[in-house]
């Protein structure tokens, strides 16, 4: 049997340390408490300690000095703040020290369960210091999403600090590079996080249905309306609603949108009743929303309603420090998926995907090591088991090529065809200078063997 996850609880207030105590062991979490922050110190020094619930404002040491000596002395556990005297700087330093989350009383007892559960998800925590972009404890992941580049650091930190604000965020970026997930991440460590995240398929609802699914309707609204119907809004009421691909809505839709979002209420298909819209909105789109503004075919206002926070999720070509990371994470899911003894790539394997564009991102990626896993048959994935979509490269470079010195030039291309076309011809000069020998065509272009040897192979160079 599973040992229950402990808790301690620190507050000068006999009173809150008990009703405290009492709600976490109904949660079913082991309790512990303490008086004072020296208690609580020996506490946690004693190990075994999951997280750490703290008053701020005690007699003798207040609850961000005993934050501040927890992360001094190497201690990681996860620390919830609370205080009935919130101020901004507090909240500051508590969240830069390295809390977990900062709450003030009187707490709404759902929300304090939510965020408890959410803490002991995320698991240690170490304070960012001067640093509001570092990882916490060196993690590889945050929320789920694999990262340590400092362009997901980034993001990360916006991450924490909007949470726990209402705003509608807006997240933009090419497909699969991972927005559904830092739209969940948004949702675990808001206030809305005990209730539902509800995701909405823009561009999988047909126009004709897109009302009656997502607000519902009543029964005989409509031909083959038999009964009352909730819609996905409703659903989600004090939670999230996460409208994926939202640049593919209609206009018509749009408008109908733009309303709900403005008036927070809406009513379903065919009633008369108004319902209210208590949801945040966080929304995504692989199109450029600006431009689709700046072209007539998004509206001007929902757009300013949707991206109260804007956030640009990079594709995996732009943060090619987190493949390893990625490539390692799901060798060990496909290992076990399969139940293979599989534990690496090879040194080249790992050198063709660093050097691989990844046009599907992260997905693509994943899709690549499940299958380089399936077919594997030693305990090392080889460069013969990844299949990449080198295809696809070859025949836009194949019809650009001979393009590059027109008068369309390499800006007709867009920068990646370009790169590759001029990379291309490099090599193609180098070995013609080294009399077909790649070791000296490796050593003109200042690059390594294996790569050279790849780039010929990838670009079908004879």
């Amino acid at each position: 049997m599973t040992s229950p996850q402990r808790i301690l609880v620190v507050d000068d207030e006999l009173s809150m340390r008990e009703f405290l105590q009492i709600l976490l062991e109904k949660e079913g979490y082991a309790a512990q408490t303490a008086s004072n922050t020296s208690q609580a110190l020996a506490v946690l020094q004693g190990g075994g300690i999951d997280l750490v619930i703290s008053d701020i404002k005690m007699p003798g040491n207040s609850g961000l000095s005993f934050l501040e000596q927890m992360r001094a002395m190497g201690l990681a556990t996860p620390l919830i703040l609370i205080t009935a005297y919130a101020s901004a700087e507090d909240a500051v330093r508590a969240m830069k020290g390295g809390a977990f989350d900062y709450i003030t009383k009187p707490f709404n007892v759902v929300e304090i369960k939510g965020i408890i559960k959410n803490a002991l998800h995320s698991g240690p925590v170490l304070p960012a210091h001067d640093d509001p972009t570092s990882t916490r404890n060196g993690a590889e992941s945050f929320q789920g999403i694999i990262g340590q580049s400092a362009e997901m650091k980034k993001i990360f930190d916006v991450i924490r600090r909007i949470a726990p604000t209402h705003a509608n965020v807006l997240i933009q970026g090419e497909s699969g590079t991972g927005k559904e997930l830092v739209a969940q991440a948004i949702h675990n460590l808001s206030k809305a996080a005990p209730h539902k995240f509800v995701p909405i398929v823009c561009n999988a609802i047909p126009e004709s249905l897109f009302e009656s699914e997502v607000f519902g309707h009543v029964k005989g609204s409509f031909t083959g309306a038999l009964a009352n119907k909730t819609g996905l809004f409703a659903e989600a009421n004090q939670g999230s609603v996460f409208l994926d691909e939202v640049g593919e809505l209609t206009p018509m839709i749009q408008t109908k949108l733009l309303r709900i979002i403005q008036e927070r209420e809406f009513k379903p298909v065919g009633s008369t009743e108004t319902v209210k819209a208590n949801v945040r909105i966080i929304s995504a789109s692989n199109r450029d929303l600006e431009q689709e503004v700046m072209e007539k075919r998004f509206r001007e206002d929902l757009f300013y309603r949707l991206a109260v926070v804007p956030i640009r999720v990079p594709p995996l070509r732009e943060r090619k420090g987190d493949v390893p990371l990625l490539v390692n994470h799901f060798l060990r899911k496909y290992a076990t998926l399969f139940d293979k003894e599989i534990t690496a790539l090879s040194s080249y394997a790992m050198e063709v995907l660093m050097d691989y564009d990844f046009p599907g991102n992260v997905r693509e990626l994943e899709n690549i090591i499940e299958r380089g896993v399936a077919l594997e048959n030693s305990h090392i994935i080889l460069p013969e088991s990844l299949t990449l979509a080198t295809h696809r490269r070859q025949q836009a470079l194949s019809g650009n090529e001979a393009d590059a010195d027109n008068h369309h030039g390499y800006f007709a291309m867009g920068l990646d065809e370009a790169v590759a076309c001029l990379e291309k011809k490099l090599i193609r000069q180098a070995l013609q200078q080294a009399d077909g020998s790649k070791v000296k065509a490796a050593e003109l272009l200042q690059v390594s063997f294996r790569s050279i040897r790849y780039k010929i192979k990838k670009y079908e160079i004879d």
